[in-house]
């Protein structure tokens, strides 16, 4: 037969299914019966109760969010609250959430089935997805112009509590909202004109409220960025020079003057070009140059001239869109003098060949005294310089103290050309510009730079096992001094492993050794690039190392021989031991499975808990001992590594096996015993074995009689070997059949298991083999298993009275 279900248990299973159809089908779903309770209540809260619908007693089917009390009907909140809106996800604003209970009701246990509604609380404040909501507006925007704020707030609750009303902070009444549908749409409205160049900036809140009896809000940054337009012209400043005066002797790309105009808009808006009037002489045209980005004024040709001269120049400044504006600039020549005036320089700095020599950083330094010489024709003449630069010239006694303004910056400016400008004033106190000196700054560098490595830090992967000698790296330092203070060399810090080198010269870095990713996964380095001033200066970047991992661990078993002792009783797929196996490796690499190999055995890996399991119920009986292997093997690219385990599993032994009598064969077996047979002579033996081991296996005999019918026997039987010997010598009264009931005993704990034979022992002079027609009946306790019976022995006395009869009858005979 196979594993099928009777007959009789199919249609029981059918009719039980049947009947459970027709109660289902009596379920019935009251719609007026429903219940609203608040999200987020306490425990214990009262949600509602069934008793005014339906009779007790009740039970409710769900208790997740709700417990029902059975008697009365009332149900409660539980620990576990309801959140609406992780209960309802998808419902919109305007729906309801509800939640379905089932219950059993009455006596006649009705399965019914009522709704629950989620009311919503203001739970949730409102949140806008960005923290900042940037938008740009045109200066020339019309006001009442409206701008689609794209960033609304959400608000997860319902109802009022999800309606949301928003203001404006901080906008100082140039901007208002207007909300549209429901607050789905907001729009900023322009309220005054705006001016770019008086605000380009208006930073403001937009905070948005809900509906709710404590309402909350959130709040996120308008910023409102102002574009420009061109909506300014150029202007002249009011100190563009109108009038100038220069000598005629004046050479070839003199700067006569600047022109300066200005536009308050932005980029191209604010882009202004300069260019002379037509109206203007050809005489000036010839004479000067207008540079058209940077108002610059300059003659374009040596001036010779020995008379008195006054040119018109008319400068327009023109941009897009707009009408130029105009500026005159008035040039006189005078005539060119009769006598140049020279300078006369006395150094008081380290100069060379006419040239000054100073160390960068220095403090403001006097450098020189300057002095007018020539024709003394021209008084209250003086000294400038021309330009912007770090020099200033102060008038001291008639002469003039040449002197730095800020300390010099070598790597910014090496060598410097100071410009002194001759101003002549003749008799008619005209200023005319004459000759000038140039003087020649040279600036000395000192260590004031440090290397700066082209980057802070260094990130770097290297696969382990790598050839000894590889580069890793250049790192590069610069150095913005000049010579030896500009000349790095690289070092790596005290403490790096000696496996790592860098070139003093190059900044190579390389490992002398395979890296191991099993011994360090990770190496940090210090890079110092020093330079060669005195003293010198340093600095430092970082060199991280990760090794990346090769395949080159092969698993690990934590012991090569594992050894399990398991019961033989376990179930299938029970758990024999675990078996410990590690790869140092990592990711796949380390990655390891194992497998039983070279084996039959009812086992089989478990690799989620790295369990040795049955496959099968185990015996001892039938095999007590397993040897197997167990193969691991990694996950490795492109070579999966593997290793071997050795595995045995001894099967304890369990009482589960009853002793099993050899001797006699059957308890119909019977023995004549002569009542001549001495006292201590063997006359039988029971034997026995028992397939389980030790204790469980160990065998007592013990005659289950009464010890005053036992100390009537005359046969005793030895509770260890089994041997049956006649205890005392036989008598007449012992003539007849004596039955012995044995029980037969393993040692097993807790409880021993046992068997039982009849020994039929014959008392009769004739030595004639002796048979029974039937097997004795035990009547007394059937509990032999524990203890040697004291109930009274078998009722067999009136069989051996009938044979004791037939026994005299037929020594009668004889």
């Amino acid at each position: 037969m196979g594993h099928g279900t009777p007959d009789n248990m199919n249609w029981a299973g059918l009719l039980q299914n049947l009947l459970l159809v027709l109660h289902l089908w009596q379920i019935t779903c009251d719609s007026s019966v429903w219940f609203s309770v608040p999200e987020e209540q306490e425990p214990g809260v009262l949600a509602g109760s069934l008793s005014k619908h339906f009779p007790p007693p009740y039970q409710l089917l769900t208790q997740e969010y709700l417990w029902m009390d059975k008697n009365t009907g009332n149900f409660y909140t539980t620990e576990q609250k309801m959140d609406r809106e992780a209960l309802c996800p998808e419902e919109t604003k305007t729906e309801e959430c509800i939640i379905l209970h089932n219950a059993v009701v009455g006596p006649s246990g009705d399965l019914i089935q009522f709704p629950v509604i989620i009311e919503d609380i203001n739970d949730n404040a409102p949140h806008f997805e960005n923290g900042e909501i940037h938008l740009r507006v045109s200066e020339d925007v019309t006001v009442g112009t409206s701008f689609l704020l794209d960033d609304t707030a959400q608000d997860k609750d319902a109802g009022y509590n999800s309606e949301l009303h928003y203001h404006l902070e901080d906008s100082d009444g140039a901007f208002s909202l207007k909300v549209e549908e429901n607050g789905s749409v907001i729009m900023l409205v322009v309220q005054t004109a705006l001016d770019r160049e008086t605000r380009d900036l208006y930073r403001m809140a937009l905070v948005a409220s809900d509906c709710g009896s404590d309402p909350l809000s959130a709040t996120a940054t308008l910023i409102v960025t102002v574009t420009d337009v061109d909506d300014n012209c150029p202007i002249f400043s009011p100190d563009s020079p109108q009038n100038v005066t220069i000598p005629g002797d004046t050479p070839k790309n003199t700067l006569v003057a600047q022109v300066r105009a200005t536009d308050p808009d932005l980029g191209l808006n604010a882009a202004i070009v300069y260019s002379l009037s037509p109206k203007v002489s050809e005489r000036a045209r010839k004479l000067f140059s207008l540079d058209s980005l940077t108002g610059y004024i300059r003659l374009t040709q040596d001036l010779q001239s020995d008379n008195s001269e006054e040119l018109l120049l008319k400068v327009l400044a023109s941009s897009h869109l707009c009408p130029p504006a105009d500026n005159q600039v008035i040039v006189s020549v005078l005539p060119k003098a009769h006598q140049e005036l020279t300078i006369k320089i006395g150094f008081i700095a380290e100069h060379q060949n006419q040239t000054l020599v100073l160390q960068e950083n220095q403090p403001p330094t006097a450098l020189a005294v300057l002095e007018l010489e020539g024709d003394s024709s021209f008084k209250g003449s003086s000294l400038s310089i021309e330009s912007e630069v770090p020099f200033t010239l102060n008038r001291q006694n008639g002469k003039y103290l040449l002197s730095t303004s800020k300390p010099l910056d070598y790597e910014m400016k090496r060598e410097h050309h100071i410009s002194v400008i001759v101003h002549r004033r003749s008799a008619k106190g005209s200023v005319i510009a004459a000759s000038r000196r140039v003087i020649r700054v040279m600036v000395a560098d000192v260590n004031d730079n440090a290397p700066q490595f082209l980057q802070s830090q260094y990130q770097l992967e290297v696969e382990e096992n790598n050839q000894p000698g590889m580069s890793l790296l250049q790192v590069s330092a610069s150095d913005a001094d000049s010579g030896h203070n500009g000349r790095v060399a690289y070092r790596l810090g005290k403490h790096t492993p000696t496996i790592f080198n860098i070139d003093s010269v190059t900044g190579q870095l390389s490992v002398y050794a395979s890296l191991d990713r099993e011994l360090q996964g990770e190496h940090k380095l210090t890079v110092f690039a020093r330079d060669s001033g005195s003293p010198p200066l340093e600095s430092a970047a970082t060199v991280y190392l990760h090794v990346l991992d090769q395949n080159d661990n092969a698993p690990v078993f934590l012991t090569p021989h594992f050894i399990f002792f398991i019961p033989e009783n376990v179930p299938p797929f029970a758990q024999v031991g675990g078996v410990g196996v590690m790869d140092p490796d990592e990711g796949e690499n380390g990655n390891t499975e194992l497998h039983v190999v070279n084996s039959s055995g009812p086992f089989v890996m478990d690799n989620t808990q790295r369990t040795l399991r049955t496959t099968t119920n185990l015996d001892r009986e039938t095999q007590d001992r397993y040897e197997l292997y167990v193969l691991a093997s990694d996950h490795g690219h492109p070579v999966t590594l593997t290793s071997t385990a050795r595995v045995t599993i001894f099967v304890e032994d369990i009482n589960d096996n009853q002793p099993k009598v050899i001797l006699p064969s059957s308890n119909f077996s019977c023995l004549t015993v002569s009542p001549a047979t001495i006292t201590g002579t063997l006359v039988s033996k029971i034997y026995a074995t028992d397939e389980d081991s030790g204790i469980n296996s160990e065998i007592t005999y013990t005659v289950a009689a009464p010890e005053t019918l036992q100390n009537h026997s005359p046969f005793q039987v030895d509770s260890r070997s089994g041997n049956i010997t006649v205890a005392k010598q036989l008598l007449q009264k012992d003539l007849g059949m004596h039955h012995l009931f044995v029980v037969v005993r393993d040692g097993g704990k807790p409880a021993p298991l046992y068997t039982t034979v009849w020994v039929n022992l014959l008392v009769n002079e004739s030595m004639e083999p002796c048979h029974l027609d039937r097997v004795p009946t035990w009547t007394g306790t059937p509990n032999l298993g524990q203890t040697p019976s004291k109930a009274p022995i078998c009722e067999v006395e009136g069989t051996r009275s009938e044979e004791r009869k037939s026994q005299a009858k037929e020594d009668e005979t004889q």
